[in-house]
């Protein structure tokens, strides 16, 4: 092989590798681009929701009863001041039958 055939190869190579290297460096600015990674942050997250919905759907499938009570206790639990106010004035009523007592303190 000549030195020119050579020489003309590697500058051939050269090209093709520094051309290879500036598409790598547009494919990593491209990857790190705000717009990219906002896109891809939000398809995981949706992904990973709709993974957890699919997951939570199939467990209420082979417990309904279970699933029944623990909403009933959450529910339950988030309401217990105004339960416990309504059952507390319920009590006061039915235990109270003389009407002309006043359930509060100003008459």
């Amino acid at each position: 092989m000549s030195r020119e055939q050579a020489y003309r190869e590697a500058t051939e190579r050269a090209i093709h590798l520094r051309s290879k290297a500036v598409l790598s460096l547009a494919d990593a600015q491209a990857r790190i681009a705000p717009d990219r990674l906002k896109a891809d942050a939000e398809a995981k997250i949706t992904a990973t929701a709709l993974d957890g919905i699919a997951y939570v759907g199939a467990k209420v499938r082979q417990r309904p009863v279970a699933t029944g009570a623990a909403a009933t206790g959450i529910v339950l639990f988030l309401f217990r001041r105004p339960l416990t106010a309504l059952f507390g004035r319920l009590f006061v009523r039915l235990r109270n039958r003389n009407t002309e007592i006043s359930e509060i303190d100003d008459g």
